[in-house]
């Protein structure tokens, strides 16, 4: 039987404004607002779910009604949140977004205070669980300590994701000041990749960060598609042409996508196909995750 995959990091209630109209600054504008069960950590866990594989999922709730919602809805998917916190007193996560006609997001504001729960003492409780893991994946909303304490204590195979410009460094300065100065996998995009390396270039960018230790990097690129390297291989790989719904949730797709393949036994740079087509079935839908991401994966085969 195949072992689990942990996924640590943020989980939020979204609530999500899609325009029907153009935007105008300082002013009411006719749109669709929505409201879920969200977060970086959350989403790639649950399209790991839709992919078939057990996923146990570490994160801190709300002791409040946001709370209670999220956390019934991972049970809904079959999360096993043994290894999560209920946090009684403590408000969850929140994420609020605005996206225009075509889907691009606007503005977001991410509210996640809560997370600071996640510890090193918080995972050193939990470790054991997370080594005997197949794969770990973590966001950049838990912070540097608990990042690099993850890096230097689990013996499973560590993903991480930069989530956001502002929180994408944390991974880099948990790798500096870490023991083993290793990481398996980091997916950024573009802009946090030229923020943290300080290079315009995917590809100087990507040998920065291997020089650092990353043994696979990936930078998505948008409409640009997907840079990915090892230090040895580089491969630029072209976005699949698509009409784009929503592009909130495409780059957790991807790594949810990247991990599922590495699971499966693809090996670089090989899983980056997975990884797009992921997150092309994401474009396609109006949900963060799109429900029928396997079913889509299947017919592109």
């Amino acid at each position: 039987m195949e072992r689990y995959v942990t996924v640590i990091g943020g989980v939020n209630m979204d609530i999500a404004a899609a325009l029907t109209a153009p935007f105008v600054p300082a002013d009411s504008v006719p749109g669709q607002v929505t409201l879920g069960c969200g977060g970086v950590a959350r989403n790639i866990a649950h399209n790991l779910r839709l992919m078939g594989h057990e996923v146990k999922f570490v994160s801190a709730f709300g002791g409040e009604t946001f709370g209670e919602m999220c956390w019934r809805e991972c049970q809904a998917i079959g999360l096993d949140l043994s290894l999560s916190e209920r946090c009684e007193g403590m408000r969850n996560g929140l994420y609020l977004c605005v996206n225009d006609q075509t889907g691009d997001m606007i503005a977001a504001v991410a509210d996640t205070d809560i997370i600071d729960h996640i510890t090193p003492a918080f995972l050193e409780a939990r470790i054991m669980d997370i080594s005997n893991s197949a794969l770990v994946i973590a966001d950049t909303n838990i912070s540097t300590e608990a990042l690099q304490y993850l890096i230097d204590h689990s013996t499973a195979p560590l993903m991480v994701d930069t989530v956001s410009t502002a929180k994408a460094p944390r991974i880099v300065k948990a790798l500096q000041q870490s023991e083993k100065k290793h990481l398996h996998s980091l997916k950024l995009n573009l802009i946090e990749a030229q923020t943290v390396t300080g290079h315009d270039s995917a590809r100087v960018a990507a040998q920065h960060l291997t020089s650092m230790g990353v043994h696979e990097v990936y930078i998505t690129m948008g409409s640009d598609g997907v840079y990915c390297s090892d230090g040895i291989r580089h491969e630029h790989y072209n976005a699949i042409p698509t009409r784009v719904l929503n592009t909130t949730g495409a780059g957790d797709a991807f790594i949810a996508g990247v991990a599922h393949a590495q699971a499966s036994g693809t090996l670089f740079p090989d899983c980056v196909h997975t990884g797009m087509l992921a997150a092309h079935a994401t474009l396609l839908s109006q949900q963060t995750v799109n429900p029928e991401v396997m079913k889509w994966l299947r017919r592109q085969r």
